[in-house]
């Protein structure tokens, strides 16, 4: 019984944290709100050191209405022994309990009633349709998680114990074993279905990388490429594998298998690749969407061509972007990713009929080669670059209900998008032969109104969705250097130090987007030799040889799996690096 309410109550604090940084500061639904402007009118002389009293949430507008989300932080704040008193626990037999029927305690939440209705009509829903979430709890907390990282906004108040709450005499009210310590958030168990983590594994490794794969193709020839794509698409598999069997082993995220693993330094060098990567990524897509909107303009414009170039549509970006990292909470950017990922499906599907029907009719292009000996060591940046979605692997493991399925599940996805991105490459190379250009939509016809819309609205899905790959380096970077314990709602210095920190990321993404912005192809290539290979080959290799492997014929596989990584990485960056200075 002293389990069961343990448990009772961490989920109870667990939804009240995720609740609480939505709401506005300072109104609250405990009962001491009620006394507040009674006791204030009793004292002659009002403390004015101390702090502001919480008011009543039904003073705000509509108080009435969202009285019941408030009370999710008031029970959570309630004593254990006060909270038994108040609502006894009443043990009823299970054969009275109807399917589907919801706790009242989740009854009481926003929405229950309705939830309950459309839980006892779920033999109407099948696997796509069911409700992602449960409630909008769970929803609110969904969104946060990289690399199997708590990247969330952390606040001191809510987890750092009081100065004086040793001091506070023993009362009902008064918790027995105080309040925990721990600055990370507790996580609340998956209840993901396979149908939808296989939608999102989908959307995790379809990105803007499959639209640099055209040109990957023309630097290797098609032969090479998609040998190329197969070979990666395998050592990725096997590296997810490794991680996968690391996490069931020691647990927690990346950063923290490697800390439990190799020491503090080790997780210092993930968060730093992961770090290193997402700016990457944000800088390559910064530079695609300016080219796409250069392109887009030129066809729209009538008359002679605007002289507007890319480096000027790159500051342009900075002005949308900037606002845009400044929001704490990931889960609003969900819409935007969301679209950008509608977007980019829609430009999938134009790009398989377009070149299908042209090669039924033309046939291949004459300049496609089988390979390209001048410049192959691209396509193997660019292929691991494409399939780099290791930081997504293991927060979509955790959202599962049924985690056990999650590695079969990886190596179907593997094998569809494998054929996605072969196909796509090969299908756009095999058309447009030695024209082919990073920018693949430019390729189609351009006084097509059809083209012009997918190029601008694919271009400004990606710009409202760079914001979603700058968070998890933006937050690694912040936690690094402000603390993980340092939250600015209730220090406004400390929170525009926040704000300048993220305009500064974001203006140096633009300085170095404007640096590559002049070979969009070698850049995307070193990102993925130096930036990915380390985060997919290397260090999953390592801390499997070092924290799981026993088997000396196992151990033989981690290191030739890591000196492979290593060589790819020094060899495909100096050479990347030789081709752009020579340039």
């Amino acid at each position: 019984m002293t389990d069961h309410n343990s448990t009772q109550q961490d989920r109870t604090q667990a939804e009240a944290d995720v609740v609480s940084r939505h709401l506005p500061p300072g109104y609250t639904a405990e009962a001491v709100a009620f006394t507040t402007e009674s006791d204030n009118v009793s004292e002659s002389t009002p403390d004015l050191a101390s702090p502001p009293e919480p008011q009543d949430s039904l003073r705000l507008q509509g108080g009435d209405i969202h009285r019941e989300i408030f009370k999710i932080g008031a029970r959570a704040k309630l004593g254990q022994r006060a909270a038994t008193f108040a609502q006894p626990s009443i043990r009823r037999s299970s054969t009275f309990v109807p399917r589907n029927h919801i706790p009242a305690s989740e009854q009481r939440a926003p929405g229950g009633f309705r939830r309950q209705f459309v839980q006892q009509q779920q033999s109407r829903f099948n696997a796509v349709t069911a409700p992602v979430t449960r409630n909008f709890v769970s929803f609110l907390a969904l969104y946060g998680s990289f690399a199997g990282e708590d990247l969330g906004e952390s606040e001191e108040e809510s987890l750092a114990p009081t100065e004086d709450e040793e001091d506070v005499p023993p009362t009902e009210r008064r918790p027995l074993l105080g309040r925990r310590k721990s600055t990370r958030r507790p996580v609340p168990p998956g209840n993901a279905g396979t149908t939808k983590s296989f939608f999102t594994l989908l959307k995790a490794f379809i990105g803007t990388g499959i639209m640099f794969l055209p040109k990957a193709f023309k630097n290797g020839g098609i032969l090479f490429s998609s040998i190329t794509l197969i070979t990666v698409s395998l050592l990725s598999c096997l590296s997810f594998h490794l991680l996968l069997r690391c996490r069931k082993r020691h647990g927690g995220g990346y950063g923290e298998i490697g800390s439990a693993i190799a020491g503090s330094k080790m997780r210092a060098l993930i968060l730093s690749s992961i770090t290193l990567s997402q700016i990457g990524f944000v800088c390559s897509g910064v530079i695609f969407i300016a080219e796409n909107l250069r392109s887009f303009l030129n066809a729209v414009s009538p008359g002679p061509t605007m002289a507007i170039g890319t480096k000027t549509l790159i500051a342009v970006q900075l002005v949308v972007l900037i606002p845009l990292a400044l929001i704490r909470d990931i889960s609003r950017l969900g819409p935007a990713a969301l679209l950008a990922d509608i977007f980019i499906f829609i430009g999938l599907f134009y790009i398989w009929y377009y070149d299908i029907s042209t090669l039924a009719t033309s046939g291949m292009h004459p300049s496609v080669e089988l390979f390209n000996p001048r410049a192959f060591t691209l396509t193997i940046g660019s292929a691991i670059f494409t399939f780099e979605g290791i930081g997504l692997i293991l927060p979509i493991q955790s959202s599962m209900a049924e985690p056990s399925k999650f590695p079969r599940l990886l190596y179907i996805v593997m094998v569809i998008i494998t054929i996605i991105f072969t196909s796509v490459g090969a299908l756009c190379y095999a058309t447009f032969g030695y024209k082919t250009r990073v920018e693949i939509i430019s390729n189609y016809p351009q006084t097509s109104k059809l083209v012009n819309s997918v190029q601008f609205l694919y271009s400004m899905a990606v710009l409202v969705g760079t914001p979603v790959q700058l968070f998890p380096a933006t937050r690694i970077i912040e936690t690094t250097i402000f603390g993980e314990r340092a939250s600015g709602k209730k220090s406004t210095a400390l929170k525009w130090k926040k704000n300048a920190f993220r305009t500064a990321i974001t203006v140096l993404c633009g300085l170095i987007s404007i640096l590559g912005a002049s070979d969009l192809d070698k850049f995307v290539a070193l990102i993925g030799a130096f930036a990915c290979v380390p985060l997919v080959y290397i260090y999953p290799a390592f801390l499997h040889f070092k924290g799981v492997a026993r088997s000396p014929w196992v151990r033989a596989g981690d290191v030739f799996l890591c000196v492979i990584g290593v060589i790819a990485m020094v060899y495909s960056t100096v050479v990347t690096v030789l081709s752009w200075i020579r340039q």
